[in-house]
């Protein structure tokens, strides 16, 4: 019989690479998600994040839970949606950690995820899972985040904590847009262009995940993210390069603010940054199939397209 993953939040960008990768894996793996439509090998059940129902029946017997559920920052920080951000993320955790605790027969394995933007907007400083903890907005968001679910008590269960970078796939998130752009010869760096990414390929993260669940030595907090965090200008450069365009003037910070607000997302965003090293992986060998920058775009965007 095959060992079920239960993963909350998984219809979207990250949940459908990570079911893939799980099934592939020899996994029955069912999707929490606000709208219940399965695909293929993976069922799917309706749940609205916050209150117990009958698909808390899931998580009894299951071997893992992987949480990815909360609202987007990518967007309008207003004040409802920041409330909404907020509360998505700490009441998801927390219905979760109810099925648990409540489970006759309860998973071995919890993993959250949370953010690199823990440490807030952190300059040049490198970052390992220890560093100190931001006090901006976002870094407030992953604290509390976090402390809900450090706050689950259901031993024996093994609990891990993914905080991600920027993760880049070719069919969501962050790098379409940025290659949309640098083929329309606007992929200059933004601001000053000197605020750090910690990005992570795709592939890498699903492989940081499966790791999390099959593995005993895989405990407590963990950066998801490739050990080679570079400056905005130098992503945009490598992605340049790999999409065979010239240089392409920076973009000033009003501007980044100013397009940003137009595409529905925080200005600011793009003008913070963190250098973050998954340390606790690279001690235990994690085998990062892209631990550098241009060979994980040419990967996903194909060397020399155009």
């Amino acid at each position: 019989m095959k060992q079920r993953v239960v993963i909350a939040g998984g219809s979207g960008f990250i949940g459908r690479h990570l079911s893939e990768r799980l099934v592939s894996a020899g996994y029955d793996v069912v999707i929490l998600s606000r709208s219940a439509k399965s695909a293929g090998a993976v069922g799917s059940i309706e749940w609205d994040g916050k209150t117990l129902g009958s698909w808390a029946t899931e998580i009894d017997g299951a071997f893992a839970v992987i949480n990815l559920a909360g609202k987007s920052i990518n967007c309008h920080h207003t004040n409802n949606n920041r409330r909404e951000i907020l509360r998505s993320r700490v009441d998801s955790v927390q219905v979760l950690g109810q099925a648990v605790s409540r489970a006759p027969t309860p998973p071995s394995v919890f993993v959250q995820t949370s953010a690199v933007g823990i440490y807030g907007d952190t300059g040049s400083r490198i970052c390992d899972e220890s560093s100190p903890h931001g006090i901006d907005y976002v870094a407030q968001v992953c604290d509390q985040w976090e402390g809900a679910f450090e706050a689950i008590h259901a031993p024996p269960l093994r609990k891990v904590i993914l905080r991600l970078g920027v993760v880049l796939g070719s069919d969501g998130g962050f790098l379409p847009l940025m290659a949309r752009m640098t083929r329309m010869f606007l992929g200059g760096q933004a601001g000053d262009g000197r605020q750090f990414i910690s990005w992570v390929h795709m592939k890498d993260l699903c492989g940081m995940f499966h790791a999390a669940i099959e593995y005993p030595e895989v405990t407590g907090t963990y950066n998801g993210c490739a050990p080679d965090p570079v400056m905005n200008q130098d992503f945009m450069g490598a992605l340049r390069a790999v999409l065979n365009r010239p240089w392409s003037p920076p973009v000033p910070a009003l501007a980044v603010r100013m397009g940003s607000w137009l595409m529905g997302s925080e200005g600011k965003l793009a003008l913070m940054g963190q250098r973050a090293l998954p340390e606790h992986f690279l001690k235990q060998d994690f085998p990062f199939e892209f631990p550098i920058l241009k060979p994980a775009l040419k990967d996903l965007l194909g060397s020399g397209s155009g």
